[in-house]
């Protein structure tokens, strides 16, 4: 029998609770998404696991009318990715899309040398994706980026 790992149980009520956001957010419901999302996060935020902060934030981020409200939280997403015993391989390989968000965050607040270097960042890890459709969607968000920004 091969090593299967299973997750334990209140990390999929977790990860089920940011997936149920998430869905209202696609859904049109941004507000009752942002309000389930930001009370999770007051749940987990200070000892949650790093992957779970981390898209958590990631999400939260999606749901802001604030484009610097945005930026926040992508930035917590990438601190959460960062933190203490964070550098694991399903964390690393989220680096290109945080490098990507923040590059775009900055982007719609004028601020465009912030953009480039983050850019740059998001095509330095580009390595850690997959060859499967997120990985493309990805990589060709990183493209059509570049490109706007004239890189």
């Amino acid at each position: 029998m091969g090593d299967v790992r299973r997750e334990a149980p209140e990390d999929e009520a977790v990860l089920t609770r940011i997936g149920q956001a998430v869905m209202l957010h696609r859904g049109g419901d941004r507000e009752e998404a942002r309000n389930r999302l930001a009370a999770l996060w007051r749940e987990i935020e200070g000892d949650g696991d790093p992957f779970h902060r981390c898209a958590l934030a990631h999400y939260l981020a999606d749901t802001q009318d604030d484009p610097a409200d945005e930026l926040l939280w992508d930035l917590l997403a990438l601190a959460a990715a960062d933190g203490p015993g964070a550098r694991t391989p399903r964390l690393r390989a989220l680096y290109p899309a945080l490098h990507l968000n923040l590059a775009a965050d900055y982007a719609k607040l004028g601020q465009e040398a912030a953009a480039r270097s983050q850019l740059e960042l998001a095509r330095a890890s580009a390595g850690t994706l997959g060859d499967d459709p997120y990985g493309d969607r990805v990589r060709a968000a990183i493209a059509r980026l570049a490109q706007r920004l004239a890189l």
